[in-house]
């Protein structure tokens, strides 16, 4: 098949490889078929076999990543069909629009291969090249890093525990190694198949071995998730502004008042988390709010509440909104607010306003930026991180200089409806928490609402479409973590060493 594939020329070549991009989409959540992937690499690598010229061997790149984002991608087109008399119209552009830029990535991965002297050599050139683009994609433009190729591990944590050492990103660059075998080991098959499950009992056994050791010992805090299933269609109106905030009170009362997690101490301290916007009220502001709030939570108690805050002029006049957390007391007193710093772009603020003749950003104003990341602890609560929405899925970037205690990632992921969406959103967030040996707690709007364990174990889970409460006792954090020290220098090093192997290795002869 391989072989048949390096054959083919012309529209059928562009055609097998956005093919191919697109099988190689499912291998991310929630699917995580990653087989397919030893079909879907090898199968570009093939295709560029084929190419006479760097254009040809970059349009084919680029065919490959526009049918991989594509597929990957298509929940967006659920944000749109919230209104869809609005917006509907935009559903058969959004996607594969947004896929064009994203594919441009892989486009150079791509011609970084064909340069490169073909067999094993070119092998590692795509690895190399794709994994430095990604990491470039996840900070260009103020980054994207959705669906970087590590997470097709983030079904189970045993195949996570790598990132530990070297993050999503050196995951991407195993990933791609493993999966593009079969195309440099066609010569030599089974030295290949031997070297890949040789690599992968390797990472397995050292992901086994570092969930063998014993768990850290529980935090003193008992957490309480708060899933209001509220949807997007609903959300924003003005007659549902009370039922809403109604439905968070009751569902904190009644969870409050529930016998807490078995082993549990009595009289440690609730923190109480509610989802991002999950008040429809200025929850920094409305002091009556607060009060309704004050009723429900159990002394000690405080709630951590996704809200919109909102700053007025000197004539009165509405100045600047933030998608903020606020962080309330069981007397209703504001204990602290964070304001998101990382905004969705056309979802919280409209970039080159003025250029763009339509405004997706729902009401008058864009969101403002927070000041930057922070370590809250309120109430005498452990030092959290503070990340809301899609804050969670940038590697490397959700701890303040002062290390926290655990991470806390609120979202709305109702937008996206039963869908890939909020999947992928998930296995990003179980991935930090790998990353950063934390904790992590996440309370979304529609689910799926999860804690994990600081290697990634699923601690506690709402799913997606559920209304609900889940307490359980805050796990406890491990030592920093080599990723968590370095960053992604470790997968910046070994996407370099790579890419100097293929280039020694391959001719000196500039393809022209």
């Amino acid at each position: 098949m391989l072989t048949r594939l390096s054959r083919l020329s012309g529209r059928k070549a562009l055609f097998a490889a956005f093919g191919l991009g697109a099988l190689g989409a499912l291998a991310m959540p929630p699917l995580h078929l990653v087989p397919v992937l030893l079909l879907a690499v090898p199968g570009l690598l093939a295709l560029l076999e084929g190419a006479g010229s760097a254009r040809r061997a970059a349009l084919i790149g680029f065919a490959w990543g526009w049918g991989h984002h594509v597929v990957g991608l298509y929940w967006i087109s659920h944000a749109l069909l919230t209104d869809p008399w609005r917006w509907g119209w935009l559903v058969p552009i959004a996607v594969p629009g947004l896929a064009l830029p994203l594919a441009l990535y892989i486009a150079l991965a791509a011609l970084a291969a064909w340069m490169a002297r073909p067999g094993w050599p070119r092998w590692l050139a795509l690895a190399g090249a794709w994994t430095l683009l990604e990491m470039l994609r996840g900070v260009l433009f103020t980054g994207f890093p959705w669906n970087a190729m590590g997470s097709v591990w983030a079904f189970h944590p045993l195949p996570l525990q790598a990132a530990a050492w070297v993050g999503v990103y050196g995951l991407s660059l195993l990933t791609l190694l493993l999966a593009g075998l079969p195309w440099p080991g066609r010569q030599a098959p089974r030295r290949a198949l031997a070297g890949g499950a040789l690599a992968l009992l390797a990472l397995g056994g050292l992901g086994a071995a570092r969930l063998a050791r014993p768990a850290p010992p529980a935090q003193d805090v008992t957490l309480m998730l708060v899933q209001g299933n509220i949807q997007q269609e609903a959300k924003w109106r003005e007659d549902q502004r009370w039922p809403i905030f109604r439905r968070y009170l009751e569902l904190t009362r009644e969870g409050a008042a529930a016998p807490p997690p078995a082993g549990t101490p009595e009289g440690r301290p609730l923190a109480v988390i509610w989802p991002e916007t999950a008040s429809p009220f200025l929850l920094p502001q409305d002091e009556a709010a607060r009060g309704y709030v004050a009723q429900v939570l159990p002394p000690g108690g405080v709630l951590l509440a996704g809200s919109v805050r909102a700053e007025w002029q000197g004539d009165g006049a509405l100045g600047r909104v933030f998608n903020s957390l606020s962080a309330i007391d069981a007397s209703g007193t504001l204990r602290g607010v964070y304001d998101k710093v990382h905004l969705v772009p056309f979802g919280e603020y409209m970039p080159l306003r003025g250029l763009i003749p339509i405004r997706v950003v729902q009401g008058g104003l864009d969101f403002s930026a927070g000041p930057g990341p922070v370590a809250l602890a309120p109430a005498g609560l452990p030092a959290f991180s503070p990340l809301i929405c899609y804050e969670v899925i940038f590697p490397g970037a959700v701890t303040p200089a002062e290390r926290p205690a655990w991470l806390l990632n609120i979202t709305n992921d109702a937008w996206f409806g039963f869908s890939a969406g909020p999947y992928q959103h998930l296995a990003a967030a179980r991935l930090r928490a790998v990353e950063e040996g934390l904790p992590l707690a996440r309370a979304a709007q529609t689910g799926i609402s999860a804690v994990f364990g600081a290697r990634g174990e699923v601690i506690a889970w709402i799913g997606l479409g559920r209304m609900g409460t889940q307490q359980v006792a805050l796990p406890g954090a491990l030592p920093p973590t080599i990723y968590a020290r370095l960053g992604n220098s470790g997968a910046i090093l070994m996407a370099i060493l790579v890419l100097a192997v293929a280039a020694v290795r391959s001719s000196s002869t500039i393809r022209r």
